[in-house]
C-alpha cells in the first residue's frame, strides 16, 4: 500500500519548489499529480465562456477550438518544471487527478458546446499523465448542461471514450463520489451511493473487456453525506483503488488533517468503521492524504513539523488497515502480554492466526491459562525459530520492544492494537457487571 501526500495548501503553483521540499523532507515517496485538476477549475471555465462570446461577436466559426486544443500544450509546457522538481526530490506520481470543471453558469444549450472539448481535453491530460509516471487518474465526471436524469448515459459514452486512450497508454481511469449544493444544503451526487457506483464501475469494465475503471473513495465527502463508511467499503470491495483520507465536521466542506476535527475527545469522522471496512476488503491500493485546509492555516514555518505529523499518521492509518495481513504475514507467532489487548486478540484472530503461547513480565502468572494461552517468562522468547515474530499486546510497545532488544533477540518483532477490531470483548465487562450486582445484592443484606 503506497501513501501519498496532497500538495493542496503546501505548495504553491507559482514557486512549487519549497512545498515539494518539505514533503519529500517529511518522508513522503509521492503525492498526487494535482495540477491536472487544478487547470480547468470553474473560472478557468467561466474565462473561457467569456472568449468564447467574443468571438462569436466576431463571427469567428471556430471560436472554441483554439483555446481548447492550445491549453493542453501550455499544461504540458507549465507542468514541466513542476515534474522536473518532483524526479529530482525523488517524488513519485502514481496517481493524477483530472479536470473537475465544476458547475459554471450558463444556458444548458450552451455549456452541450463544451463536452466535446472537454474529452479532447481529459485524453489529453491522460497522455501526460501517463508519460509522468501515473498508472491511474481520477476522472470528475461530466455534470455542466447535464439533466439529473441523463447523467449517467451521457458519462458513460464519455468514460468508454476515454477508456481507449487509458488502454494506449496504460492507465487506470477511476470513477469518484460526487456531492452537490441544492438552496445551500450539501446533497449526495454522481457515484455518491456505493451501489450505483459498483454497478457503473461493471457496466463499464464489462462494456470494454476488461478492468480498466475502478474507484476513488473520498473519505471526507462520505462524511458529509452521511455514509456508512465500512457499508460504503465492503459494497465498493476490489474496485477500491485509491482512498482520499480528508477529515471534516460532518457539516462544512473542509479538508482537515485525520482526528483533528474532534469535539468532546472524540473525531467527528467515523474512523473506526472506516478501518474496519478496509481491513476487511484487504485493501491494498492508494492512501491519498488530503489535509490542504490545515496545512493553509499554518505558517509555512511551522509547516514541516505538521508535515511530520501527517505523514506518521498516514503510516498509522496504513499499520492499523494492513493489521490483518501482518499476522499472516508470518509462519508462527507468540504474544507479549496476558491483559486485554490479548484477550482482543483471541477473541478476533486466534482461531485463524493462533499463538504459540504469550509471556509476562509479571512472575506471578507464569504457568496461567489465559484466553486458552499458557503465559510463560519472557526467557522463553530466546528458544524461538527466527522466523516466528513476537507481537507486542500491550501499550508499552516501545518499552517493551527495547526489553526484547536487550535480551539479544532477533526475531520479528511487531505491535499489535486493539483500537479498530472487528468486534470488540464484552465478556469482561459483563463479568464486572455481575460482580458489581452481586456487591450491592450483599450491601443490601448487610444494611438490612
Amino acid at each position: 500500500m503506497e501513501i501519498l501526500c496532497s500538495t493542496s495548501g503546501i505548495v504553491s503553483s507559482q514557486f512549487p519548489g519549497q512545498g515539494l521540499k518539505d514533503i519529500a523532507q517529511a518522508g513522503f515517496s509521492g503525492i498526487p499529480l494535482a495540477p491536472l485538476g487544478h487547470a480547468y477549475t470553474k473560472d478557468a471555465v467561466e474565462d473561457w465562456y467569456a472568449w468564447k462570446r467574443r468571438q462569436r461577436k466576431a463571427k469567428t466559426k471556430t471560436w472554441y477550438r483554439g483555446w481548447f486544443m492550445d491549453h493542453p500544450k501550455t499544461l504540458e509546457d507549465a507542468l514541466r518544471p513542476f515534474t522536473e522538481r518532483c524526479n529530482a526530490l525523488g517524488l513519485k506520481m502514481p496517481l493524477a487527478v483530472g479536470p473537475d470543471l465544476g458547475s459554471p453558469s450558463g444556458r444548458d444549450e450552451e455549456m452541450e458546446d463544451l463536452r466535446a472539448p472537454v474529452t479532447r481535453l481529459v485524453e489529453e491530460c491522460i497522455r501526460i499523465a501517463a508519460s509522468s509516471g501515473c498508472r491511474s487518474i481520477l476522472v470528475p465526471p461530466l455534470v455542466v448542461g447535464i439533466g439529473g436524469e441523463d447523467i449517467w448515459s451521457a458519462n458513460r459514452a464519455y468514460y468508454l471514450r476515454l477508456a481507449e486512450c487509458a488502454r494506449q497508454h496504460g492507465m487506470t481511469l477511476l470513477l469518484g463520489s460526487q456531492c452537490k449544493v441544492i438552496s445551500g444544503h450539501i446533497m449526495r451526487g454522481f457515484c455518491m451511493d456505493a451501489a450505483e457506483a459498483a454497478d457503473y464501475i461493471d457496466e463499464l469494465n464489462q462494456a470494454v473487456g476488461e478492468e480498466r475503471f475502478g474507484f476513488c473513495m473520498n473519505v471526507g465527502l462520505c462524511n458529509l453525506c452521511g455514509q456508512n463508511l465500512f457499508d460504503f467499503v465492503q459494497t465498493i470491495g476490489a474496485r477500491l483503488k485509491a482512498v482520499i483520507l480528508s477529515e471534516n465536521d460532518g457539516c462544512c466542506a473542509a479538508s482537515l488533517l485525520p482526528f483533528t476535527a474532534a469535539e468532546q475527545g472524540q473525531s467527528r469522522l467515523d474512523w473506526l468503521n472506516l478501518i474496519r471496512g478496509l481491513r476487511s476488503v484487504r485493501f491494498d491500493g492508494t492512501l491519498i492524504i488530503d489535509f490542504g485546509d490545515t496545512a493553509a492555516s499554518f505558517s509555512p514555518i511551522l509547516r514541516p513539523e505538521l508535515l511530520r505529523l501527517a505523514k506518521a499518521t498516514a503510516e498509522y492509518i496504513r499499520w492499523q488497515v494492513e493489521m490483518e495481513a501482518l499476522l499472516e504475514k508470518y509462519p508462527s507467532r507468540v504474544l507479549f502480554g496476558a491483559g486485554n489487548m490479548c484477550r482482543a486478540y483471541m477473541k478476533c484472530y486466534g482461531e485463524q492466526y493462533p499463538p504459540l503461547f504469550t509471556c509476562d513480565n509479571n512472575s506471578v502468572r507464569w504457568g496461567e491459562e489465559f484466553c486458552g494461552l499458557t503465559v510463560q517468562s519472557p526467557d522463553r522468547l530466546r528458544d524461538l525459530p527466527p522466523e516466528t515474530a513476537v507481537f507486542i499486546c500491550n501499550v508499552y510497545y516501545r518499552e517493551i520492544e527495547e526489553q526484547l532488544r536487550g535480551m539479544g533477540l532477533s526475531n520479528p518483532i511487531e505491535y499489535f492494537n486493539d483500537e479498530y477490531m472487528p468486534s470488540f470483548h464484552f465478556d469482561r465487562l459483563e463479568e464486572q457487571e455481575e460482580r458489581d450486582a452481586e456487591n450491592r445484592r450483599t450491601d443490601t443484606k448487610r444494611d438490612s
